[in-house]
């Protein structure tokens, strides 16, 4: 797979903006180069602890050290690794990089997460839909009938979003090994899962881009950092496109030190299986409840008698589940994220009672 080929032409010639940060390399006690305030920031200095005395500086434009991190949790190289501001921003970056306005087009596999569309109609890129199967796995027929010229882009979500399932592995190969565009497996639910990650394919498909995010397992959605792993060549487009400073500081900060606490994450994914396995057999044994599908992520899928008066009864007593009755294939569900376990008793007791 050329990259030159796949980017966009105005892309190609682009000349990123170099920071101050990117210009200089070494060690330094003066900076002077970047029109910050010399003097710090005004936190208080009792309070804001030894990590906030340089937030009158510039964050670094690459954030190595947080990657660094990463690398030695995931096995990816910093090279092939790319932080965002969320997966969306890695989202919103393959449109602007990859996808000529009005003239190429992505493919999505609906139901699935509804940020590819929306970030495609914000860059007026055509998207063409083809919809999971029944038991929402992939239609191969369908998108090789979908795929022409200037298809650029697939997206697939696995485990699926907003039905919970993994896609079928040989399924995801056969996409990678024949299309000549980018194929995205978004892994936001991946720890969850009992199949492994695609992280260990990315020496084998070159046109392989994975999306993992801090806002599921890691606990960190406030902070809004999303992970992509690619080539090197797709690493360095994104580079090249995104803001200079698009992580901050307070961002790195925290994230390195919840790279140290991956027991509690561990255990916390754990629990979430056990109380995901045990929610899905208590909804079953519920009258009002005609369906539950299996799951690899941290919610279930539930088919109910009358959704939207189940979902509306719900939120007057203060439980707010997703009403996914209107999406396709997915007719009659509520998308119920696996809480605490007495959250998940409170909930039980409420649809009891509809």
């Amino acid at each position: 797979m050329d990259i030159n080929k796949l980017q966009r032409e105005n892309i190609k010639n682009l000349r990123p903006y170099s920071t101050a940060r990117d210009e200089y390399k070494g060690q330094a006690s003066v900076f002077l180069d970047a029109n910050e305030n010399s003097f710090g920031s005004p936190l208080p200095q009792e309070e804001a602890g030894e990590s906030y005395k340089n937030y009158n500086r510039y964050p670094d434009p690459l954030q190595l050290d947080l990657k660094d991190a990463i690398s030695k949790i995931k096995g990816v190289p910093i090279e092939n690794t790319f932080l965002g501001n969320g997966s969306d921003e890695a989202i919103d970056l393959l449109f602007r990089a990859f996808c000529e306005p009005a003239k190429d087009n992505v493919i999505i596999l609906p139901p699935t997460y509804g940020m590819y569309e929306v970030s495609a109609g914000i860059n007026n890129i055509e998207v063409r839909k083809v919809n999971l199967l029944p038991n929402f796995q992939l239609n191969l027929d369908g998108i090789a009938e979908a795929i022409d010229e200037n298809t650029k882009l697939i997206f697939i979500c696995s485990p699926n979003n907003p039905t919970g399932n993994s896609i079928v592995r040989t399924d995801i190969e056969t996409v990678l090994a024949n299309f000549k565009g980018l194929v995205i497996i978004d892994e936001a639910y991946i720890n969850y899962a009992k199949q492994r990650t695609f992280i260990q394919e990315l020496t084998e498909y070159p046109n392989l881009v994975i999306l993992q995010t801090f806002s599921k397992a890691w606990g960190l959605a406030a902070l809004r950092l999303g992970m992509a792993f690619a080539s090197s060549q797709v690493i360095d487009v994104f580079n090249k496109v995104k803001p200079p400073y698009n992580i901050n500081q307070a961002t790195q900060d925290i994230a390195l030190k919840a790279l140290q606490n991956i027991e509690t994450v561990n255990d916390w994914i754990r629990i979430t299986v056990q109380e995901r396995d045990k929610l899905s057999n208590d909804l079953l044994a519920l009258p009002n409840v005609t369906k539950v599908y299996p799951s690899d992520a941290n919610f279930i899928l539930a088919e109910v008698n009358d959704a939207l008066n189940t979902y509306n009864t719900l939120v007057e007593q203060g439980i707010i589940v997703r009403d996914r009755s209107k999406v396709t294939l997915c007719e009659g569900c509520l998308r119920i994220t696996i809480g605490t376990p007495e959250e998940n008793k409170t909930l039980l007791e409420a649809i009891k009672n509809i």
